[in-house]
């Protein structure tokens, strides 16, 4: 009997043995194959969407296998499949399709879903690999391109504001600067805590620190509204601290911003749009389009040209005989004596209500000139509410594959923005001709005193914002490496026109510089920001339940504040936007270095647990390390998800927050336009009153919830969250000290912020020959407020009121959407919640709040042919608008309801002698504008 390794031991072929035995296995292999070949199938075949468009990047996966292809730039498809197999295409936004595999060619057409699909795939919020809404242990919301547009807003973050219920934003009562961006904020936190990020990476700030009475003091941004909406393929919303995984501002969460990569199939898509008060019209066009580069490239890009006109929505001012100007201030006493007066003979001092009477009844043009000029504008010449803007965007979108495993990819954005606003209407009895500024009769009428009927200086802003990344990705060996380098910068210029500077200052001969001498156009300066960000990412899947990601970020900044032309700010400056002045202006610049480690652990398959590390050293104030940990478990066959996270963050003070210092024009109610400072933290002024330098806020989140899915078409989540800020970073009030009535920045308090969000989607719904969809999404804010005592500054009610109940306490949309034949109707009912504010000069026996109100939105597209759509948005179909009342506080706010002058009184503060009746001097919780008719044609290539 032979043994076992004798042929392998002893065996010896000759050369034509060992011969035949090579053909013997070639032939074998031959077999083999051939038989392989025949138990495979080529498919191949084109995804696109119900309009026609090809859809890149679906994924085709054999059922049951690992096998699996992704369209590629036209939305064509090539895959081997065994006899029998059935082909899954998926693709983020759209139905999940299952296809026989009995023909060589299977063309797909995909459908897209309404709301929020819990099959997602997402790229937010974990920085291992991606994974679905249903396997994330993150709350996540997902918006397609076509949830943006149906809301027929005209830009980005307006269209946020009807369909994500935590984001709020609304234009500022009193525009300047702030017309150029308007502030805005997920779960009442600031727009400086939420992350802005495109295709995954850092969006630059703004320049543009807000420094009004408003919501956001104090704060700053990223330019959203500047993002062309026709460029975006979706936006992930991240509703949960990341900070361990992004870096710094990344307190509230992340929105990434998708940006479209299709190579063809592009549109042109034209808008218009009025309010039902005439005003406002907005004229818009819009051209989308990709094109392929070589054979494996591609190249999408967008230009955006619009321009908005001025919607008025001027109060009708009180005219009475104690309610004579905004430099009115309040004063217990009679008729005239509720007020101590500007002196019509001398604007620069006051006097009381009786020798104010006095002067006014020896003074034949007075009260007449009062009366004569209200009648002929009843608003007081006051122009307040949606600035005339004017916008071009320009964006590209692009890749290239260099081999199997590696891709470079890019995309660079511009933006153009041009504003015009105006400041309070000086009124001829406000800035009065005699005898002190006879000139302005000049400057403003034809020399004579009945020609001059006050001015209103107007504020111009010019914003350029740009973005740009050029990255590099590989795959070798399973390992996936990110490199990626970024800029981006913001700069805001500003011109006041139809103004003077009042200074009385001379030269050496005595003669007065500015008055009879002031320029009327005055360049004030400006500000910039930009940055340069290196970003490493490297990520494993090192097997079916580790996978690991870490990385570094190498960030530089730079912040500028432009210095204003010498008349802008010499003196008092400019009336009603003095300039930069030399020594506040200048450059600073810093840089941080981070380091992150990320490690998911699916326990099970229903089970996983993810952990994130991160330390950043900044070169100003020193390091900061925080984590994160989160969790989700499946059960019911996928249909119920229970997740959870406990993080901690941080957050920088922005440069704009270290360096800012400036002399600033502001409503001091009952006292006026007064002018105020701000001193910064590393001034010799914040020395000698001992304001120390700012550090980094502290966070901790904490968020549980539940995602369910009991069918097909059935799907919601509900989330709680809760957030403890220390150290938060705040502009508190001013104060009266030897610099003058200064403000200044402090990490002054700790606050906690916890409420609900809620999205629930019903689809596909049949009603008649249509399909019929439901969503409803809603937050509640159950707490949100300081929690420790202030320190290192003061922080009224006021600015209590502007940073806690400013936003709205609940926030709902319920919307609907039937698709039938070549139409499309949606219907969306917002619902904006109580808001509260405790103005500047409300009696501290008062508050005031903004009831609840419902708007409601409709939308119809009518699909004229494959390539022509037509829609119709009216926004505020029931013309709406915001309405406040006083609340009292206790007895006394009460008996001061119950006296109708003392109310008369206290709403002509708080508005400005009714220039701002509808949202007073602070702000509202939604636009103040009314009805809105939007048209737009979108027309296919």
């Amino acid at each position: 009997m032979l043994k076992k390794n004798y042929i392998a031991k002893d065996f010896k072929p000759n050369k034509n043995q060992t011969q035949l035995i090579m053909k013997k296995f070639a032939l074998l292999l031959f077999l083999l194959n051939v038989s392989f070949l025949f138990a495979q199938k080529e498919i191949s075949g084109v995804v696109k969407d119900n309009t026609g468009n090809a859809l890149p990047g679906v994924n085709i996966i054999e059922k049951g296998t690992q096998n699996g292809v992704s369209t590629d730039m036209n939305g064509s498809y090539k895959i081997r499949v065994k006899e029998g197999a059935i082909l899954v295409f998926s693709y983020i936004g759209f139905s999940k399709f299952e296809k026989m595999a009995t023909e060589a060619i299977i063309n797909v057409t995909l459908s897209e879903e309404g709301g929020q699909n819990l099959d997602e795939v997402v790229v937010t919020g974990t920085r291992t690999a991606p994974r679905s809404n249903t396997t994330s242990a993150l709350p996540i919301d997902v918006l397609s391109s076509k949830d943006l547009t149906s809301t027929g807003q005209a830009s980005f973050d307006k269209a946020l504001q009807y369909k994500i219920p935590s984001f709020n934003t609304v234009q500022t009562p009193v525009n300047d600067a702030t017309s150029l961006l308007d502030p805005y904020e997920i779960r009442n936190m600031g727009p400086s805590r939420t992350l802005i990020l495109i295709n995954g990476k850092r969006k630059n700030l703004s320049s543009l620190l807000y420094v009004q009475t408003s919501p956001g003091r104090g704060e700053t941004g990223a330019d959203i509204s500047a993002i062309p909406t026709d460029a975006i393929e979706r936006v992930e919303i991240l509703r949960d601290g990341a900070s361990a995984q992004y870096g710094s501002d990344a307190i509230a969460g992340v929105m990434n911003i998708i940006l479209k990569k299709n190579s063809g199939n592009g549109a042109v898509t034209v808008r218009s749009g009025i309010t039902s008060e005439g005003d406002g019209e907005m004229l818009g066009v819009s051209l989308n389009n990709g094109t392929t580069v070589g054979n494996k490239g591609f190249l999408n890009y967008t230009i955006d040209f619009s321009k908005v006109k001025l919607a008025n929505r001027p109060g009708t001012v009180d005219g009475g005989t104690t309610n004579l100007g905004p430099d009115d201030k309040p004063l217990s006493g009679g008729e005239y004596a509720d007020f101590i007066y500007v002196d019509p003979n001398d604007p620069d001092n006051y006097v009381d209500g009786a020798t104010r009477a006095s002067i006014m009844a020896d003074n034949t043009s007075g009260i007449n000139q009062i009366n004569n000029f209200l009648a002929e504008k009843p608003d007081a010449g006051n122009i307040n509410g949606s600035p005339e803007t004017t916008a071009a965007k320009f964006l590209i979108n692009g890749g290239i594959d260099l081999s199997e495993s590696t891709q470079l990819y890019y995309n660079a954005a511009y933006v153009y923005k041009k504003v015009n606003s105006f400041a309070n209407y000086r009124t001829p009895y406000w800035r009065t001709l005699d005898p002190a500024n006879p000139y302005l009769a000049d400057f403003f009428g034809n020399g004579t005193a009945a020609s001059y009927k006050g001015y209103v200086p107007t504020f111009t802003g010019d914003l350029n914002d740009y973005n740009a990344t050029l990255g590099y990705k590989s795959e070798m060996n399973g390992w996936n490496t990110d490199v990626s380098i970024t800029t981006g910068g913001n700069k805001q210029v500003y011109s006041v026109e139809n103004s003077v500077n009042r200074s009385d200052l001379q030269d050496e001969n005595g003669e007065n510089i500015y008055q009879e001498n002031s320029p009327i156009t005055f360049q004030p300066g400006g500000t910039s920001f930009n940055h340069i960000v290196g970003n490493l990412d490297i990520s494993k899947v090192l097997s079916d339940k580790i996978s690991i990601g870490f990385g570094s970020e190498f960030r530089t900044e730079n912040f500028e504040v432009i210095e204003g032309d010498k008349a802008s700010w010499d003196g008092i400056g400019a009336d009603s936007f003095a300039g930069n002045r030399p020594e506040n202006s200048g450059r600073w610049n810093r840089y941080n270095l981070g380091a992150y480690f990320d490690l998911a652990y699916d326990v099970t398959e229903d089970f996983l647990i993810n952990g994130t590390v991160r330390h950043e050293e900044y070169s100003d104030f020193g390091g900061a390390t925080v984590w994160k940990l989160s969790s989700r478990y499946k059960f019911l066959d996928d249909k119920i998800t229970l997740r959870g996270s406990l993080s901690t963050g941080f957050r920088a003070p922005t440069l704009h927050q270290i360096y800012t210092q400036k002399a600033q024009y502001s409503f001091v109610a009952g006292q006026g336009i007064q002018v105020s400072g701000i001193i910064n933290n590393v001034s010799p002024q914040a020395r000698i009153l001992g304001i120390p330098k700012l550090d980094a806020e502290k966070s901790t989140n904490i968020t549980v919830g539940i995602g369910a899915k009991p069918s097909k078409n059935f799907n919601f989540t509900v989330d709680y969250y809760n957030i403890k800020v220390e150290d938060r970073i705040v502009l508190g009030d001013r104060q009266d000290t030897q610099f003058g009535n200064v403000a200044w920045f402090s990490n002054s308090f700790d606050s906690r912020t916890s409420g609900l969000d809620v999205v629930a989607n019903y689809n596909n719904i049949g009603l008649g020959e249509g399909k019929l969809g439901f969503t409803l999404s809603g937050n509640v804010t159950l707490q949100n407020e300081r929690i420790s005592d202030v320190t290192n500054n003061s922080f009224g009610p006021i600015l209590n009121a502007l940073m806690f109940t400013s936003r709205p306490e609940t926030k709902w949309i319920l919307g609907a959407n039937y698709e039938v034949g070549k139409f499309g109707f949606s219907v969306n009912n917002t619902y904006f919640g109580k808001t509260t504010f405790k103005q500047d000069g409300l009696d501290s026996n008062l508050r005031t709040e903004f009831t609840p109100k419902i708007v409601t939105d409709l939308g119809i597209t009518f699909s004229a042919t494959e390539k022509l759509t037509l829609a119709l948005n009216v926004n505020n179909l029931l013309n709406v608008l915001p309405e406040w009342k006083f609340k009292a506080e206790n007895a006394a706010g009460t008996a001061i309801l119950n006296d109708a002058a003392q109310v008369k009184t206290q709403s002509n503060l708080i508005t400005f002698n009714q220039r701002y009746s509808q949202m007073t001097y602070d702000g509202y919780h939604f636009s103040q504008l009314g009805t809105m008719f939007n048209l737009s044609l979108n027309y296919k290539f």
